[in-house]
């Protein structure tokens, strides 16, 4: 019993050993060119981190500074002069119904911003 142990379990090394090696590259002739290295497959990728990360807290549209009405997406210079000019707000829905900002717009940011 034990000799038959050993012996399943050099076996299951053997076993475990021989794909390692089938991925380790012959040593290339002189005359071809060099070929990459075998390389397992990736099974979970980490997502990629954002260059900028998005605000938590919203921005509030009467009291936001020209930088942070800048940082939402689709507000440039011209759109965050517009949205200053039109201010106090009373509610977010004002930058819709007012045609401060199209409506795309609006879609993209209604959820980044606060009155």
């Amino acid at each position: 019993m034990r000799l038959t142990k050993l012996a399943m379990m050099t076996l299951f090394g053997a076993a475990l050993a021989l794909p390692a090696m089938a991925q380790t590259p012959a040593a290339p002739a002189a005359s071809a060119p060099a070929k990459p290295a075998m390389t397992m497959p990736m099974t979970h990728t980490m997502p990629a981190t954002p260059a900028v990360t998005p605000a938590t807290t919203p921005i509030n549209l009467n009291t936001a500074t020209p930088a942070q009405l800048d940082s939402l997406p689709g507000i440039g210079k011209a759109r965050l002069k517009k949205i200053i000019a039109a201010r106090p707000f009373t509610s977010v829905d004002q930058l819709d119904t007012k045609k401060v900002i199209p409506h795309a717009v609006y879609m993209k940011i209604k959820d980044k911003v606060t009155v």
